[in-house]
């Protein structure tokens, strides 16, 4: 990897194959969730209008799980608290996924682009938070007191990502960008590594358990798992820093 100055912004997307290694289940594997649940059925707002207690439901799995004993951070998500720490210049964390690993790990510089599990919101009063419990269509908003009117705090299909306007900030500043994890399929995250590379100046690194389909968009892709590269890359990066 080319040499970045120690007060280099650097802008790090994250995906399911950081977390795939926690025990959490990915979307778009062969085995993944859209393998077994129709995501029109249970991610989008159509679905929700449709059958919201099912949606609730799906939802509610996926929140137990999350927060059951076998569920932790694991070594990626370790490197990129320990990079934040240690690194001179800003780190700024993008995350596809919805789980709270990168939060308990001691990610702190993070924006949630397709939001969070462990909140809700309501569709009225449009204000999002913390929740750990099951939800179904009795629950009452704390904040206005409509019932029925509390969904999970996650971006459907059909919906705008979370905090786009930070994120282009980012993008546009930062002196290196990587990602990890990402199958290159869903956009707009999809599209981040050619924005970078339309504002010259960024190098871009994929680590990635398989090449991605955007692969070739990048000046270096390394493959394997995330929880030998990620730690890898965060000592190499430090190790210049301290040379």
């Amino acid at each position: 990897m080319i040499g970045i100055a120690s007060n280099t912004t650097i802008l790090i997307l994250t995906g399911a194959g950081i977390s795939k290694e926690s025990g959490l289940d990915t979307f778009r594997d062969r085995d993944g969730i859209w393998s077994r649940v129709s995501l029109e059925d249970v991610a989008t707002p159509e679905g929700f209008r449709r059958d919201p207690e099912r949606v609730h439901a799906f939802y509610n799995a996926r929140r137990r799980s999350l927060i059951s004993d076998g569920i932790a951070p694991n070594p990626a998500h370790a490197a990129l608290a320990r990079l934040e720490r240690d690194w001179p210049g800003r780190i700024v964390v993008v995350t596809q996924n919805i789980d709270d690993l990168h939060e308990r790990a001691g990610s702190r510089a993070l924006i949630h682009m397709h939001g969070e599990l462990l909140k809700i919101r309501c569709r009225h009063c449009n204000r999002p938070r913390e929740w750990r419990a099951d939800l179904d269509c009795a629950h009452v908003c704390p904040d206005c007191r409509r019932a029925g009117s509390l969904r999970p705090h996650v971006v459907w299909f059909g919906e705008m990502p979370l905090e786009m306007g930070r994120i282009s900030e980012a993008l546009s500043e930062c002196g290196l960008f990587v990602s990890i994890g990402t199958s290159g399929h869903v956009y707009p995250a999809a599209g981040f590594v050619a924005e970078v590379r339309s504002h010259g100046r960024a190098h871009t690194l994929e680590l990635n358990l398989e090449r991605s389909e955007g692969a070739g968009l990048f000046h270096e892709s390394r493959t394997g798992p995330a929880s030998e590269l990620v730690p890898a890359f965060v000592d190499e990066l430090l190790h210049r820093q301290d040379a």
